[in-house]
C-alpha cells in the first residue's frame, strides 16, 4: 500500500501519516523525490487502512495495487522527469549524445576523444576508467588515473564526464572527480552499489542487464531512487538472445515501454547493442524514431588501435556524419536535434 501526500506536504504532517501507520503495527517507508512524498506500507495492511489513510490532512491518493517500483512509476509520478547535467537536460525537447571511447587509454586518446566528441555537437564525454571485463586478462582501466584524466578532457573542453563505478567503496571516489555515474549492465543488481549510488548526489545512468526483465531494470532504478536520488537516466544496451550476428539484441520496443511505466528518461546504447560500428547509426535513428531521450555510442579516434571495444567504436568522422543524420528523425518525432537549429 502506497499514500501520496500532498507537494510540498508540511513536516508536521508527514510525521503524523507516520505516526498513524506505526500505531496500527506496520513498519513504513518514506521516499521523496523534489515535492513528492510517497509513504510504504510495508506488509499486506487491510483495505480499512487506506480509507483511514485518505482520512488524514496531507494524503493525497492512497493505492492499494501500486507497482513494486513506485517511486520510478508513472503512475505516481505522471509528467516525465528531466536531469540535469551542468546546463545539459535529459527528458527535455532536445535529444542528448553522450559518446567517448570505451576506456581511458593515455593522455593523448582521451583528450583527442573529448575534443572529436566536442566538434561532433555531443554533449557529454563517455569513458571507462575502471572496466568490468569478462576476461581477467583483458584490459581493466586505468582506475584513479583515468578518472583524473577524464576530469583533465572536461576542463579543456567543458564537456560533462560520464564513467562507470563498479563496487560500493568507489563511489565516493568517482562522485568527486565524475560529472555522471554509471552502473553497467553487469552491476544492475549489485544492489549495495545501487544504494551506494542512492546515497550520493550526482546524477546515475543505470543500464539494462543483459538477461534483464524490464521490472527487473526499474526495480533497481528504484533502489537508487528510493535511497535518495532521483536523478537517474535508464540505457537500454542490448539483451542476450540466440543471435550471434551481433553482439547482443537490441530490444527497441523497450524504448516506448519504459516510457510508458517509468517518468524516467531513457537513452539507448546501440554500440554495446551491436558490436559492429556500421550498424550503430541506423540503430541510433531507430530509437531515437522509438522515443528515446539520448544516445551513448562509443567513439575512438583510432578504432583500430583500442584496447577495449575497437570494432563497435565510431570514429571521429562517423560520429559527425552520425550527429548530423539524427536531426531530421529527431524533428519527424517532435524532439530537438542535438545540433540545434
Amino acid at each position: 500500500m502506497i499514500a501520496t501526500l500532498i507537494p510540498n506536504c508540511p513536516l508536521a504532517m508527514k510525521a503524523e501519516v507516520v505516526r498513524f501507520i506505526e500505531q496500527t503495527g506496520f513498519r513504513v517507508q518514506v521516499a521523496e523525490t523534489g515535492a513528492d512524498t510517497l509513504v510504504g506500507v510495508v506488509g499486506s495492511p487491510p483495505l480499512s487502512l487506506a480509507e483511514q489513510l485518505l482520512a488524514l490532512e496531507g494524503v493525497a491518493d492512497v493505492q492499494t495495487a501500486a507497482p513494486p517500483y513506485p517511486m520510478v512509476s508513472r503512475a505516481h509520478h505522471p509528467q516525465d522527469s528531466v536531469v540535469k547535467i551542468e546546463g545539459v537536460n535529459f527528458g527535455g525537447p532536445t535529444v542528448q549524445v553522450i559518446a567517448g571511447p570505451c576506456s581511458v587509454e593515455s593522455e593523448d586518446q582521451i583528450l583527442a576523444s573529448a575534443r572529436a566528441a566536442k566538434a561532433a555537437g555531443a554533449a557529454l564525454l563517455r569513458g571507462g576508467a575502471f572496466k568490468p571485463r569478462t576476461s581477467p586478462y583483458s584490459f581493466q582501466g586505468l582506475g584513479r588515473r583515468g578518472l583524473e584524466l577524464l576530469a583533465q578532457a572536461r576542463a579543456e573542453t567543458g564537456l560533462p564526464v560520464v564513467t562507470e563505478v563498479v563496487a560500493p567503496e568507489d563511489v565516493e571516489m568517482v562522485s568527486e572527480l565524475a560529472d555522471v555515474l554509471q552502473i553497467g549492465a553487469r552491476n544492475m543488481q549489485n544492489f549495495r552499489l545501487l544504494e551506494a549510488a542512492g546515497r550520493q548526489p550526482k546524477p546515475v545512468l543505470l543500464k539494462r542487464g543483459m538477461s534483464a526483465t524490464i521490472d527487473e531494470l526499474l526495480l533497481a532504478a528504484e533502489y537508487v531512487v528510493s535511497n535518495g536520488n532521483p536523478r537517474l537516466i535508464l540505457c537500454e544496451r542490448g539483451i542476450r538472445t540466440y543471435e550471434k550476428a551481433t553482439r547482443n539484441t537490441l530490444d527497441i520496443g523497450a524504448v516506448p515501454l519504459l516510457k510508458a511505466r517509468t517518468h524516467l528518461p531513457v537513452i539507448v546504447d546501440p554500440s554495446h547493442a551491436c558490436g559492429l560500428r556500421e550498424l550503430v547509426p541506423a540503430l541510433s535513428l531507430a530509437a531515437i524514431a522509438a522515443g528515446a531521450d539520448g544516445l551513448i555510442v562509443e567513439m575512438h579516434p583510432e578504432p583500430e588501435r583500442a584496447l577495449s571495444d575497437g570494432r563497435q567504436s565510431l570514429s571521429p568522422e562517423g560520429l559527425a556524419d552520425m550527429m548530423r543524420a539524427l536531426g531530421p528523425v529527431a524533428e519527424a518525432v517532435g524532439r530537438r536535434s542535438p545540433l540545434g537549429g
